[in-house]
């Protein structure tokens, strides 16, 4: 299971037990997007290989 906590500054990540922070630089450089225009079902695929997407994705604007 894999769980994302955004905050200003980036995402606190747990993927397989293993506990690891996305900067929002690097979210946003990955992404070609503003942070708060990054949804939560793409920092999932940046995480894991398979991500299991569901429901709608949320922008971080919006989450936050």
């Amino acid at each position: 299971m894999t769980t994302l906590a955004f905050d200003e500054e980036g995402v606190d990540v747990v993927y397989e037990g293993t506990e690891f922070r996305l900067e929002r630089e690097l979210i946003e450089e990955a992404t070609e997007k503003t942070y708060y225009d990054v949804t939560d079902h793409e920092v999932l695929q940046m995480v894991a290989e398979q991500p299991n997407l569901q429901g709608e994705p949320r922008r971080v604007g919006d989450i936050l």
